[in-house]
């Protein structure tokens, strides 16, 4: 019987990290082993208890929830409660799980799951790179210890959502997300323009969420605003960015396309800080750091929230 990959997933839920994790969840080949988390969509107090909420919907209450970094590593960050409630859930009022995070800081429960799982542990990033950055400063090693580390960030030809040139998750920490792209020497994106090009139609989207599930009943609710605010704003489709990351990590074969490129952050720009720059042409002579999903199996990526939903 083949091992389970241990799977750690940096998160700051969040709507769309929300479904991200039940995806994850409800997959048999990977064992969740710890959500660390940080802020970003929202504040720390409330991603915390977002995640742990979610565990406990979930059936998945013994996996533990590490708080990490209230903050971004320099500067301050606008949150995206415009988005997702100003609890990160849609504002829907739910009552808090039973249970309670560790106390351990995230930053250093990625340094000692990267040890216990070291060759073989899978990094899932959905959020601002903060909790990261902060374990490659007090730990410039971990890299060699992460079999595969998976980003959703980024923008690669500077169609942000943030600003006109920056994504959210990059540009709501950049100096940390420059900090881990220099020190990964490769690792998988699934950039927010990636996610325009895999969007998930409204009316789908409200059929899978009438599955007879408490996690379909529970995503209902708390992404109802999300779903009015994409539906007014972008038309037909609603798009999960990390839901797509998380295909893409648990599911790589489903990626149909794939490019090897350079990737850095822009940290100075007046219009382009937080920006991600793709260097298309390799002129800069770095080396390809980055494997940027162009095109993944839209038919795979749907059945996959599917019966993440729909899961007893």
């Amino acid at each position: 019987m083949t091992a389970k990959i241990p799977l750690l997933i940096d998160t700051d839920p969040g709507v769309d990290d929300a479904l991200a994790l039940l995806v994850a969840f409800n997959d048999t080949a990977h064992d969740v082993i710890g959500l660390t988390i940080a802020a970003g969509n929202v504040g720390l107090q409330h991603t915390v208890r977002n995640a742990l909420k979610l565990c406990e919907v979930a059936g998945r209450s013994e996996v533990p929830v590490f708080a990490g970094c209230a903050a971004p590593l320099l500067h301050p960050s606008p949150d995206a409660a415009d988005v997702h409630g100003l609890d990160g859930f849609g504002d829907t009022g739910y009552t808090p799980a039973a249970h309670g995070a560790q106390a351990e800081h995230a930053a250093l429960a990625i340094l000692r799951l990267s040890h216990e799982y070291a060759g073989r542990l899978l990094l899932v990033t959905l959020g601002p790179l903060t909790n990261v950055a902060v374990a490659l400063k007090l730990d410039p090693t971990l890299p060699q210890r992460v079999a595969r580390l998976v980003v959703m960030g980024g923008a690669a030809s500077a169609h942000g959502n943030l600003t006109p040139a920056a994504e959210f998750n990059v540009a709501f920490d950049p100096e940390a997300a420059h900090l881990v792209f220099q020190a990964f020497p490769q690792f998988d994106v699934a950039d927010w323009e990636a996610t325009l090009a895999h969007g998930l139609h409204h009316r789908r989207v409200e059929q899978w969420l009438a599955a007879p599930s408490p996690r379909a009943a529970f995503y209902e609710t708390i992404s109802r605003q999300t779903r009015l605010w994409s539906a007014d704003r972008r038309g037909d489709h609603w798009h999960s960015a990390d839901a797509l990351a998380m295909a893409l990590a648990l599911h790589p074969d489903g990626a149909t396309e794939l490019v090897e490129r350079p990737l850095a952050v822009e940290l100075a720009g007046t219009l382009t800080r937080g920006a991600t720059v793709t260097d298309w042409n390799r002129q800069t002579g770095r080396p390809d750091n980055a494997r940027l999903l162009l095109r993944y199996d839209q038919a795979r990526f749907e059945a996959l929230v599917e019966a993440a939903l729909a899961a007893a």
